[in-house]
């Protein structure tokens, strides 16, 4: 494999990563109602550490950690999958996919302010302009509420899809030292098992263990493409994270925008006016503004830098 390819990798893997988060937002808008927002975060999750068990056999990696790291690993579990997802579902209870994929592309803003905060990334014009066109895209298509007749009042669904937005920003940042010192799958797999657990207490507080949610046949396929696709797009994630920088890799979040605006017109028949699409448009010109800058030799350079020699999964 080239230098070059091998440089792209990362970048392709965070690209699949971020489609992933915008498909997943339109099958969660669709089955949510139906199941719960803690009882679909449960089942979610469960599946997708089903769907990590193969790998981590066939990698031969082990859930072993330091003593002192299990607690911090778990509760960045927690973090990023329960309180994560089950604030995101409650969002997506009241607002439509594509305007809620829109504000979640806060992350990278959130991301970089964080990680420069604790001298873990070097802030770049180019990085910040990327960052501050997404977050503009944003603000239009949070915009677009205001200016739709009849429309609902309330801001609770948009500030609740920014705080999941948040949360998973200070996991991106933290993370790092971890995937620094184990193998990506091991730690991506023992956060997800952590939060599983944790999000039963929640399901059962919804009475999902003692009433199963009604979902239609096509209800249970989204929550099992919702999973699936959960399990496999969080170790692209991981697996890009302990490679490049967080920045880099949440820019990416900007593919997801772009699928669930799509998809929710196309399958939930979501309204997508003109303010939403200059938005899209200014999430995508940041994407390519925050990645102009990035080639192989910077990338390993930076990392150099960093001192830090990351494992393969």
């Amino acid at each position: 494999m080239t230098a070059d390819a091998a440089g792209r990798l990362p970048a392709l893997a965070a690209a699949a990563a971020g489609i992933q988060v915008g498909a997943a937002m339109v099958a969660t808008r669709f089955v949510v109602d139906a199941a719960g927002p803690a009882s679909l975060a449960f089942l979610r999750y469960a599946i997708g550490f089903l769907c990590l068990v193969p790998a981590l056999l066939a990698s031969g990696h082990r859930l072993r950690f330091a003593r002192a790291d299990v607690a911090p690993i778990a509760v960045l579990g927690i973090l990023q999958f329960g309180v994560l997802i089950a604030l995101l579902n409650v969002g997506l209870r009241t607002v439509p996919a594509g305007r809620a994929s829109l504000i979640f592309a806060i992350f990278p803003l959130l991301t970089m302010v964080f990680a420069a905060a604790l001298g873990r990334e070097r802030l770049t014009a180019a990085k910040t302009a990327g960052v501050l066109t997404t977050i503009a895209g944003v603000a239009l298509a949070i915009g677009a509420k205001a200016v739709v007749p009849g429309g609902d009042a309330s801001w609770s669904g948009e500030a609740i899809v920014l705080a999941s937005a948040a949360t998973g920003a200070v996991c991106t940042v933290l993370y790092r030292p971890y995937l620094g010192r184990y193998p990506t799958l091991a730690v991506g797999a023992f956060a997800m098992l952590a939060s599983v657990g944790f999000l039963a207490i929640l399901a059962a507080a919804e009475g999902f263990f003692t009433n199963l949610p009604r979902l239609t046949w096509g209800g249970w396929l989204a929550v099992l493409f919702i999973g699936v696709g959960s399990g496999a797009g969080y170790y692209l994630w991981l697996w890009a994270l302990g490679r490049t920088t967080p920045t880099r890799v949440t820019a990416f979040l900007g593919l997801g925008p772009v699928t669930a605006v799509l998809a929710g017109a196309a399958l939930l028949g979501e309204p997508v006016g003109a303010l939403p699409l200059l938005g899209l448009a200014c999430v995508v010109l940041g994407l390519w503004l925050a990645h102009r800058e990035i080639a192989p030799k910077k990338a390993a350079a930076a990392r150099s830098c960093q001192g830090t020699a990351l494992p393969r999964p």
